[in-house]
C-alpha cells in the first residue's frame, strides 16, 4: 500500500468521524482503571448494553482498590444483566493483581498486561491504545468490518493474518487512541448500512441464539445464587427445570471458571 493510498483511506475514516463521532462515557477519560472496565465490558457485547452498565458500576466500585475489597456477590449483582460473567471474575482478580504486585496502578506494557485473566492480544492492545495512546496494531469487529470493505471487497475467506498488515500500515501513530475510535465508529456505521462484510471473514461464526442457551442458564444459576446464597443442585435443578445431567455438567465448567464453588451438596460464590 502506497502513501497516496493510506493518505485518501485516513482521509475518509477522519472525515466521517469529524461528523459522526459517537460520544460514550469511556472515551471521555484516560483513566487506565476506567477504560481496562470498558474494555472488559465489550468483549463480545454491543456498546449500547455496555452503556447501560458501565458508569453505574464505576459509580459504585471507582477504582481498583474498591473493587478488590468488593465481596464478589456485589460485583456479580452490579454485573448483572450484561452476561459472560466471568468477565466481572476476571475483572477482580484484576484488580487483586494490581493492588498487591502494581501498588494499584495499571501497568503500561504488553508484556504485564497480557498476563492478566480474560485479557487476550487484542483486548491488551485496545487497553495500551486508549489508556496510553499507545500505536498498536490491533483488530476488533468493527474494524475487521472497515478493512475487509475497503481492501478485501473482491476476496471471500479474509484472513486477520491479512488485515492486520493493512491496520498497521495505516496506523495513525500520532493520534492511536482517536484514530481507533473514528475506525469503530465508520465500522458501526456499516454494520448498519451494508450486508456485514465480517461474514467474508474466516473467523466469522454466527451468534446462537441466547434463548435456551448454556449462557442464559449460567446468568439465571448466577441470579437465583444471589437472591439466595448459597443453594443444593437439586433446588436449582427444581426452579430451573433443568435435566440433572445438563445441570451437572454446566455447575462443573461454572466452577472451572471460576465463578462458583462446590462443596458437599453446597454452591456458593467464591470469596
Amino acid at each position: 500500500m502506497g502513501p497516496k493510498k493510506i493518505k485518501l483511506f485516513r482521509k475518509e475514516i477522519w472525515d466521517f468521524y469529524k461528523d459522526n463521532k459517537r460520544d460514550f462515557p469511556w472515551r471521555n477519560t484516560q483513566d487506565p482503571y476506567k477504560i481496562l472496565v470498558s474494555e472488559m465490558m465489550l468483549q463480545q457485547t454491543q456498546a449500547s448494553r455496555v452503556l447501560e452498565k458501565y458508569s453505574y458500576f464505576i459509580k459504585t466500585f471507582p477504582n481498583f482498590k474498591l473493587l478488590d475489597r468488593a465481596p464478589i456477590t456485589e460485583v456479580l449483582r452490579v454485573w448483572s444483566g450484561l452476561g459472560y460473567n466471568r468477565r466481572a471474575i476476571a475483572l477482580k482478580k484484576i484488580a487483586r493483581l494490581v493492588m498487591q504486585k502494581y501498588k494499584g496502578k495499571l501497568p503500561a506494557t504488553y508484556k504485564e498486561l497480557i498476563t492478566f485473566p480474560n485479557i487476550g492480544d487484542a483486548t491488551t492492545k485496545s487497553i495500551l491504545a486508549f489508556a496510553f495512546n499507545s500505536a498498536e496494531p490491533f483488530i476488533e469487529t468493527n474494524i475487521r468490518r472497515v478493512f475487509i470493505y475497503h481492501f478485501f471487497n473482491k476476496k471471500e475467506q479474509v484472513d486477520d493474518v491479512e488485515i492486520i498488515k493493512l491496520v498497521s500500515a495505516t496506523l495513525y501513530v500520532h493520534n492511536p487512541r482517536d484514530w481507533y475510535f473514528a475506525l469503530m465508529d465508520y465500522g458501526s456505521m456499516l454494520a448498519k448500512r451494508e450486508i456485514n462484510p465480517n461474514r467474508k471473514s474466516v473467523h466469522y461464526t454466527k451468534q446462537k441464539p441466547f434463548k435456551g442457551s448454556v449462557r442464559e442458564i449460567r446468568g439465571k444459576i448466577i441470579r437465583l445464587l444471589l437472591k439466595q446464597g448459597p443453594v443444593c443442585p437439586d433446588l436449582i435443578e427444581h426452579c430451573l427445570n433443568l435435566r440433572k445431567d445438563l445441570l451437572l455438567s454446566i455447575l462443573q465448567r461454572m466452577q472451572f471458571d471460576g465463578l462458583i464453588k462446590i462443596k458437599g451438596s453446597n454452591i456458593y460464590f467464591p470469596r
